[in-house]
């Protein structure tokens, strides 16, 4: 991997590097926004791991569980264009500060619901969805918004930093979610996850930005989602790219929906052994983000994307197999690596190849592919493993993944300049 410095990426960075790795942190409104999304990322991984639990505890269905994770994933695909044209013709502040208030709203609703006792699995479907639903429009505008808070200078930095971020909340949600609801139960988890939205909105609030321009919103709304499509499939990179990311999205990504069946039928770990594995692939990807956020330009990301789905795929058939906590514990690590060094370096590249007008909604489709394609990947995968069992599933993902990477290297070579 080229313009890495020659240090391992978990070993510590000299002094001198911090500088580098924090660059993006020297624009006010990105503090506000880092600060206030480590505490809301944080409560948003402990909602998930104990929105996954809840559904197990109470039916102890695979099925359920990938259902769940379909309903709470499909408005994405479906809806993200349009939350991409709206975050071209509109503030995308405004956007993100009206998303993140509602996802607060439906924490504190599942919260109410579950610490009362009255929760039920169709209520949690039902929030899931309009979570979603929530989540179309909040991804396309906050993936574009990175530029108006840091400049283009800053990009790649600050999308590794937020990249680390979220990370440093995949480890630290699961764990503590994991302890909260062996104590005290899932309802406690969605109600700190409503509490931490606080933070994220007010540093929102407080951001000053520049005046941009707006586009005239009486156009169509299908001719400008057209617009972005067809800028997409006239330029190949980002086209190869995109299918790429949704590749691993449909066939790889799955694996989480199903580990709570390996967290306790096959690991024996319980509600406490998710939270941990949960937290080692969120170690492994803060990792790949930092490894990113140490380069200084784009050069050579388009060969760690190849590299990156192959070394997904090759840890997911690895750790599919394991019938060792420990051992499973430390295959999660690459992981989370790889698939944050795929995910990240795919958004660097297409933001540095986008014109601003169009970013909200090519963004949209990158949003499409990385999340959207989830939900059938979640929903086939419950359906596979309740038949064949969740290794099998799992295994099967991975090997897609390594043979969607073997095509890229073959098929693209000119992807690397």
């Amino acid at each position: 991997m080229d313009n890495l410095p020659e240090q391992t990426p978990g070993a510590a960075l000299p002094a001198s590097r911090w500088p580098v790795v924090l660059r993006a942190l020297k624009h006010r409104n990105f503090q506000l926004f880092f600060s206030g999304q480590l505490l809301s990322l944080t409560g948003t991984w402990m909602q998930n791991v104990a929105q996954s639990w809840l559904v197990y505890r109470m039916t102890g269905s695979a099925l359920l569980l990938g259902t769940v994770g379909f309903v709470g994933q499909i408005p994405v695909f479906l809806l993200s264009p349009i939350g991409g044209a709206l975050a071209d013709r509109h503030s995308r502040h405004r956007v993100v500060v009206t998303t993140q208030t509602t996802a607060m709203v439906l924490a504190f609703i599942l919260a109410a619901l579950t610490l009362a006792g009255r929760v039920r699995v169709w209520q949690v479907i039902v929030l899931a969805g309009l979570l979603g639903c929530v989540n179309a429009f909040d991804i396309p505008a906050r993936q574009s918004f990175f530029v108006e808070m840091v400049g283009k200078e800053d990009l790649l930095n600050a999308i590794a930093l937020n990249s680390t971020m979220f990370n440093a909340a995949r480890v630290m949600g699961p764990a503590v979610a994991g302890i909260l609801v062996a104590a005290v139960g899932e309802g406690w988890c969605f109600l700190i996850n409503g509490v931490s939205y606080v933070a994220v909105i007010a540093g929102l609030l407080l951001m000053r930005l520049e005046p941009r321009p707006i586009r005239n919103a009486h156009e169509s709304v299908v001719r400008e989602l057209l617009e972005g499509v067809r800028f997409v499939r006239g330029t190949a990179r980002v086209r190869v790219l995109l299918l790429m990311l949704g590749l691993a999205s449909l066939v790889g990504t799955p694996y989480a929906v199903l580990m709570p069946i390996f967290a306790d039928q096959i690991l024996h770990g319980g509600a406490r052994g998710l939270g941990m594995l949960m937290g080692a692939t969120g170690l492994g990807a803060i990792l790949g983000a930092l490894t990113l956020a140490i380069r200084t330009d784009v050069e050579g990301l388009s060969r760690v994307v190849g590299w990156a789905c192959a070394g997904f795929g090759a840890s997911l058939v690895l750790f599919a197999f394991s019938h060792s906590f420990a051992l499973s514990l430390i295959l999660l690590v690459p992981v989370g690596y790889s698939l944050m060094l795929q995910m990240a370096s795919t958004n660097t590249l297409i933001q540095t190849m986008v014109p601003d007008h169009l970013r909200g909604r090519v963004m949209a489709l990158y949003s499409m592919m990385f999340m959207g394609m989830a939900p059938f990947g979640a929903f086939g995968a419950g359906a596979v493993a309740h038949r064949l069992g969740a290794p099998w599933t799992v295994a099967a993902g991975g090997m897609a993944c390594l043979a969607g990477a073997l095509f890229y290297r073959l098929r693209m070579p000119g992807m690397s300049r």
